[in-house]
């Protein structure tokens, strides 16, 4: 049996050094997570500071980030990470990446020398919890017409409203908070023990059950000039945090996609119906080639963003969506077809399958939806804005 990368070499195409960060956190998923995550996800509980300080202690928190603890790794091997964490389980990968991509990025990007000497070494060593704050409950997609507001109070500021969907909230330390200001989106680091925020886990979902998930209320949080983000001027501030965030979803998606491939490779093999392994029949051999197409496409189309990023420092918004489009619709079909070739068993937590499957709904819609994309990418080839149209 091939593992489904190994079909065209794509190994070759890594260096040494990105091999073995790859490695090392395929063994950590494999001894930290794998043997654990399906009661965090049967039970939906976590435990987020037990491994955000395992985490910490490997470099994987704000790993792509320089300075003050920061591994300073590639934007390849920062992808690779992404990829095995989620083949583990996407909870786990949205940990590291809302910690490291959103939160810290945020500060170590816009955030004054204070503010981040202040939090960013405890959140690299994963002693300190950050989680980043623009979702809101009536606005997902646009974020230009946030509700929470900002306001001058002499020398302070006020800050009223709340936030939906936040990971990491219910144990942060830290929350990014952006909020609409007289001179427009402003953003904070607001420590969560602050007077008037609060933070409460949001229950009885059905994906990502093994993550923190949370609703913030802000309730008139006076906040010092000093917790502003200084260097952040306008919505394009979160907006380029999404993006950075977004990088580690194109590689995450296929780490979950992998997994299912594999699981389904493995049980095919064994599983005999009509006196032979299903993995014989031609149909099942159809499914398999076709998947195992669309994976190897997804990582050459993650790692030439990747390659791209390292080269140049940076990607347009419109080839953060095309990858982001591109890998996780693909690797949610491959998860739903994956749970075919098990039958029966695809739905049973025995296996991962459904899990990632459920997982992936929510990858699929959170830090942009798959229509934000296309509209992303669309007024990229023609010119014309078509969002609200």
């Amino acid at each position: 049996m091939t593992a489904p990368l190994d079909l065209l070499d794509l190994d070759t195409l890594l260096t040494d050094e990105e091999r073995d960060i790859r490695d090392l956190v395929r063994r950590v998923a494999g001894d930290r997570v794998r043997p654990h995550v399906a009661d965090w996800y049967e039970r939906a509980e976590v435990p987020v500071r037990e491994l955000a300080a395992e985490f910490g202690k490997l470099g994987l928190l704000g790993m792509h980030l320089t300075g003050y603890g920061c591994a300073g790794a590639s934007a390849v091997q920062y992808g690779l990470a992404c990829m095995e964490l989620e083949a583990a389980d996407s909870g786990v990968r949205s940990l590291v990446s809302v910690q490291g991509s959103l939160a810290m990025y945020a500060i170590w990007k816009y955030g004054s020398a204070e503010q981040k000497e202040r939090w960013l070494p405890g959140m690299a060593a994963g002693e300190l919890i950050g989680c980043f704050g623009l979702t809101e409950p009536d606005h997902g997609s646009d974020p230009a017409n946030m509700s929470t507001r900002a306001r001058r109070d002499g020398a302070d500021w006020i800050v009223t409203g709340g936030k939906m969907w936040i990971t990491n909230a219910p144990v942060a330390d830290v929350a990014v908070i952006w909020a609409r200001a007289e001179e427009g989106v402003v953003g904070f680091a607001v420590p969560t023990d602050t007077p008037g925020f609060t933070a409460r886990e949001v229950r009885n979902k059905l994906s990502l059950r093994a993550s923190s998930s949370g609703e913030i209320s802000l309730d008139d949080v006076r906040l010092p000039e000093s917790a502003r983000l200084p260097e952040a001027r306008g919505l394009k501030a979160p907006l380029s945090c999404l993006t950075e965030a977004r990088f580690g979803i194109i590689w995450g998606a296929l780490g979950a996609a992998r997994d299912c491939l594999d699981t389904a490779l493995a049980y095919a093999g064994s599983r005999e119906q009509f006196g032979r392994p299903i993995a014989g029949f031609q149909l099942t051999q159809a499914k398999f080639a076709d998947m195992a197409l669309e994976l190897q496409k997804g990582f050459l189309l993650a790692l030439h963003l990747g390659r791209l990023r390292d080269r140049d420092g940076g990607l347009r918004p419109e080839q953060v969506s095309a990858g982001k489009l591109n890998n996780v619709r693909e690797a949610i079909a491959i998860a739903r077809q994956c749970r075919t070739i098990l039958g029966g068993n695809g739905i049973s937590g025995e296996y991962p399958i459904m899990r990632h499957a459920n997982n992936l709904e929510s990858v699929l819609t959170y830090e942009g939806t798959s229509e934000i994309h296309q509209l992303v990418i669309g007024q990229k080839l023609t010119g014309l804005n078509a969002f609200g149209g």
